[in-house]
């Protein structure tokens, strides 16, 4: 018996009919990962290259692929494919109060996590940066000069981030996800009243009826 285990994969536990059989299956194992790390993967053989910038719609589509299949380094906590259905992804730009300089950072949406990962230059590694939870977490628009498409994330408990967008797209999804995901808990929280709707306006001629009428009722029940 023995187990395969990683960051990203679930652990799993395999039962040999014999020993000798387990051990030609070990040695196997350790033959492929060291010639693995013997020869590093070169841009051109990594689909990672390919697939960034993801600045059309079918490289988002198998970049969401790749990440829920691709080792993701010094991950920590369940797996990525526990988080739920991915949901937007983008390249962005990411400034914190502690350092200095924009960060690019790989920022992807799931149902209750924003996800931040990051490429080395090569674009063959992607590295594990953080998640932050959406319920905690809310959008507010930063920029004031035309044409830069920033927008901050705030929470209590959460450092600010300043996030710079490459396109406007990116930007207007963002601003919209994280945006109605701070409304609907707000909702769920409050319990707002819905809103009053304002009276019609009446018309001139109906407010003179409707004081004739009045003032003849008034008449009528004083004699």
């Amino acid at each position: 018996m023995f187990e395969i285990s990683g960051p990203m994969v679930d652990s799993k536990v395999f039962i040999c009919a014999s020993a000798a059989e387990q051990q030609k299956w070990m040695q196997h194992i350790e033959d492929r990962r060291r010639k693995s790390m013997a020869q590093p993967m070169s841009p051109s053989h990594c689909a990672l290259s390919y697939l960034l910038p993801c600045d059309e719609h079918w490289k988002r589509e198998e970049l969401k692929k790749y990440l829920l299949q691709a080792p993701i380094w010094q991950w920590e906590g369940s797996s990525i494919q526990h988080m739920g259905q991915l949901g937007y992804i983008s390249i962005v730009h990411i400034i914190n109060s502690q350092r200095q300089g924009l960060q690019e950072r790989l920022m992807v949406l799931f149902p209750q996590d924003v996800l931040l990962l990051s490429v080395d230059n090569k674009r063959l590694n992607i590295r594990y940066e953080g998640r932050l939870p959406r319920q905690s977490i809310r959008a507010v628009e930063r920029s004031a000069l035309p044409g830069r498409l920033e927008f901050e994330l705030i929470g209590e408990l959460v450092e600010p981030l300043q996030v710079s967008c490459s396109c406007y797209e990116d930007y207007r999804n963002w601003m919209f996800q994280l945006q109605q995901a701070d409304r609907n808990s707000h909702v769920a929280v409050s319990h707002a009243p819905p809103p009053i709707m304002p009276k019609l306006q009446r018309s001139r001629k109906e407010s003179q009826e409707q004081m004739i009428t009045a003032d003849q009722r008034h008449i009528n029940g004083r004699s």
